[in-house]
């Protein structure tokens, strides 16, 4: 080929000059391509001899700042222009990297191509102006909304969202309710995602909020673009049918004829299920049948899975692959993030298909979110059950993986007499689980918590090292008798999926060994906080008290936000998180500071810029909201406080004739007011529901359909619930949402700031408190034709000089400040004049 049909005039002229001043010597250079893949300049990175010259790096590492090769050209003295070895091997790891390959003579006058550059394609930036307009009055979405509203508030947040976009940027933006943050951060995406055949991913917390955005809000935006976009809704594998290991369910021996016509008819949904989904399921499993069943990550038998070809979670990827908008939840993108980061790599699909720009909406919970994924844990319950995988006995009868496994041990090596030992070695580390968490109970008693430090080491000592001692010694001694069985599995059943499901229920063992471990040595781990909870065990809450408590382990890390820096911040090119709650207000950022918010999520550890932003909620808080806050109500340290809570929130319930959503911060107070208040409330016909009695999704549907009911709710209720217009027109908070200070992971990280000279209640504990209590605020007002009350039933919002930090907060209402028999009447003037 000739050289100028690839190279440009300019370009030849500067080769030719480099190779004749290195002697007619091989040179090394980088080319850089206009939009019509020509190469139009050049850099000489190396010079060598007749034969050979350094290929710096593969000419991309070490490439000079902000100049990333189109191609990687050389030159052959010799005049043939065939490639080497060496020039194979280099071109292909440049070619990696879309960067492409050429070799010329020493005249430039031929060039051979041994790899084409991927063609640079020409960055489209979004026109503010243009979006906006469909949000206007008039505009394409406007249009279609049936009460539509002009919102200033969410044209200036989209207008900062496309800065973002534009700038590759990073966003923190607050928008109150009402703003119409969805949209505003929807229509750039997704017009930046279609004019750059970019793909972003959209990160919620909640389920509801993902499937409003999937179901609703992006078929919505993808009207008006008159083009089609792909949107992708991706839940966790554990949503998902595994179609083998259904199969391998039905051949294990029935010990439960219940629990066996359940599984028949997911056997028969599976042939008409389109998505695998364990919500499309017309009933709800057992959650211990389900766990047999669902798709798992580390049981996955990849190309050798029988059922590979009908796989729902394979069909889901492939869905993904061409997909331009994933929506997907903190816990996978985190999931997604940490396997890049830990060296996974940023260009291949891993958990998600790749990507660059992210939008992470409730970004308040982000640092929950994070400390939650990367802790590890583990509990009687859920340790027992890999143990019944593995080998479970109901009367005569049993079951597991071991009698599916002895059959395909090699003769000579006594699968019968393996499977003995091992069901022996699984009884002994039942007994030891059973002490260990007898142990722990006792240590949490009256708390519900207890965190390993150095000053309780003569009760960690004497009770629990001892048996994490020895239940991890038993796990040794279990894992090498599987590992013995592994080994002599004849060859032809080495792919046997029994093999694959030993092998990572072998890991998940080894993983309980590793934390107990970390319990062991929990001195010598700084960086993390060891702790125990007691919880019931029919996950309904509650104290850790009673013949039903249960105990988890956890190891927590004490700081995420570096990894959030390192895996998010950092490595994307825009990151815009948004959430109603993300500032806390203060005399000298009256309007709201983000600075709580970006220390704690590593966003104010980078050195990238971090453009931010408070949009109001245009709702008329100022005419239909009432807050209240009775003077007389006692401190929650005083003995009389229980006492007054409970007969308030029967008074307020019953003036406003229920729709009440009444909010507790533990689970002791909301049962006292429970029991004082539903005999009084029932007789007037007003139904009261109870967290715990059900069923989240279950108990806030009831709720909702019940226009007069009143729901006592904890710590989740506090934000995700949407109630608007009458079904809700009084919420009741109770107590100021500070943590409880026995909380471990919260202690700890009190301590630390402490050490460090900063004041911890300030600096942490009223920042976290002040933004939860934002959150049950906004339960109030969802539309902009609501109208209620939001009555605070604890003293110290007036009579503490924190109190104001929480005051700040609010927007402007109609105020309350009065003695209890007083905002009675305010009450009922407000709700029914």
């Amino acid at each position: 080929m000739q050289a100028d049909e690839r190279l440009s005039g300019q370009v030849i002229q500067t080769l030719e000059a480099e190779i004749r001043d290195a002697g007619g010597n091989e040179i090394f250079a980088l080319g850089f391509c206009d939009d019509q893949g020509l190469v139009t300049g050049v850099k000489v990175l190396a010079r060598g001899t007749a034969d050979s010259v350094l290929a710096i790096g593969g000419g991309i590492a070490d490439a000079p700042e902000g100049e990333v090769p189109d191609v990687l050209i050389h030159n052959h003295p010799s005049g043939f222009l065939s490639p080497s070895d060496n020039d194979m091997v280099i071109a292909s790891r440049a070619a990696e990297n879309g960067t492409g390959s050429f070799i010329v003579d020493n005249e430039v006058r031929r060039v051979y191509v041994v790899a084409e550059p991927a063609r640079r394609r020409t960055r489209k930036l979004l026109d503010a102006g243009r979006i906006c307009r469909n949000l206007e009055e008039g505009g394409a979405i406007a249009r279609r909304l049936p009460a539509y509203e002009p919102r200033p508030s969410q044209l200036d947040l989209m207008r900062l969202i496309i800065r973002g976009f534009n700038e590759d940027a990073l966003v923190a933006a607050e928008a109150g309710t009402g703003v119409g943050k969805s949209f505003a951060y929807l229509l750039p995406a997704m017009t930046y995602a279609l004019l750059n055949e970019e793909r972003i991913v959209i990160s919620t917390a909640t389920i509801n909020l993902q499937q409003q955005l999937y179901g609703k809000d992006i078929p919505l935006v993808a009207s008006t673009l008159h083009k089609g976009i792909k949107a992708v809704l991706i839940k966790g594998r554990g949503n998902y049918l595994c179609r083998r290991r259904m199969v391998d369910a039905c051949r294990e021996p029935v010990l439960d004829e219940e629990e066996n016509d359940t599984l028949r008819s997911i056997v028969a949904w599976s042939e008409t299920t389109k998505t695998g989904d364990r919500q499309d399921l017309p009933f709800l499993p057992p959650e211990n049948l389900w766990l047999r069943v669902c798709s798992e990550a580390d049981l996955c038998m990849g190309m050798r899975c029988p059922e590979r070809e009908r796989c729902f979670v394979l069909a889901l990827r492939r869905e993904c692959a061409d997909a331009r908008i994933l929506v997907v939840n903190h816990h996978l993108l985190f999931a997604d993030l940490a396997a890049r980061y830990e060296g996974a790599g940023y260009d291949n699909t891993v958990v998600l298909p790749p990507y660059t720009r992210i939008i992470i909406d409730e970004a308040h919970t982000l640092e929950g979110a994070a400390t939650s994924f990367f802790s590890k844990t583990f509990s009687r319950m859920g340790f027992f059950r890999q143990m019944g995988r593995l080998y479970r006995r109901r009367h005569t009868r049993t079951a597991g993986l071991l009698l599916r496994l002895g059959p395909l041990v090699a003769g000579d090596a006594g699968g019968d007499a393996l499977i003995d030992e091992a069901a022996e070695g699984i009884g002994k580390i039942r007994n030891i689980v059973d002490a260990l968490e007898a142990a722990a109970l006792e240590l949490c008693e009256g708390e519900g918590t207890f965190r390993f430090i150095p000053s309780r080491e003569g009760a960690i000592t004497a009770v629990m090292i001892p048996r994490f001692l020895e239940l991890r010694q038993r796990i040794s001694s279990l894992v090498g008798i599987l590992r013995a069985m592994l080994e002599n599995i004849h060859s032809d059943f080495e792919d046997d999926p029994a093999v694959w499901e030993l092998k990572a229920i072998l890991r998940r063992i080894e993983a309980v060994g590793t934390i107990s471990g970390s319990f062991i040595e929990y001195q010598e781990r700084p960086g993390e906080v060891l702790w125990i909870e007691g919880y019931y065990g029919d996950g309904k809450g509650g104290s850790a008290t009673g013949a039903n408590v249960r105990a988890r382990f956890f190891v927590s890390p004490l700081d995420v936000a570096p990894s959030l820096r390192d895996a998010l911040f950092e490595p994307n090119k825009t990151v815009i998180c948004v959430s109603a709650t993300l500032t806390v207000a203060d005399s000298r950022n009256p309007e709201g500071s983000f600075a709580y918010w970006k220390e704690r999520n590593g966003a104010g550890l980078t050195e990238r810029e971090l453009l931010s932003g408070c949009f109001p909620s245009p709702f008329p808080y100022a005419k239909s909201v009432l807050l209240a806050v009775p003077r007389d109500a006692p401190l929650p340290e005083e003995g009389s406080y229980r006492t007054f809570v409970d007969g308030a929130v029967a008074s307020l319930a019953e003036i406003a004739g229920g729709s009440a959503l009444i909010l507790f911060t533990s689970y002791d107070a909301l049962r006292s007011a429970y029991a004082a208040a539903s005999p009084l409330l029932e007789k007037q016909g007003i139904r009261c529901l109870k967290q715990g009695d059900d069923d989240r999704s279950r108990l806030l549907q009831a709720f909702l359909d019940d226009e007069s009911s009143v729901l006592f709710a904890t710590d989740s209720f506090w934000e995700g619930v949407d109630a608007p217009g009458n079904t809700l027109r009084l919420v009741i908070l109770c107590r100021l949402p500070f943590r409880a200070p026995n909380d471990p992971v919260f202690e700890a990280r009190r301590e630390v700031l402490e050490k460090r000279g900063g004041n911890a209640f300030m600096d942490l504990s009223l920042p976290e408190a002040v933004i939860k209590f934002k959150q049950g605020f906004g339960r109030l007002m969802r539309r902009s034709g609501d109208h209620g009350i939001v009555a605070v039933l604890d003293g110290r919002i007036l009579r503490k000089r924190y109190g104001e930090y929480f005051l700040r907060s609010l927007p402007k209402t109609r105020t309350s400040f009065a003695e209890f028999d007083r905002i009675l009447r305010d009450a009922e003037g407000f709700l029914f004049s």
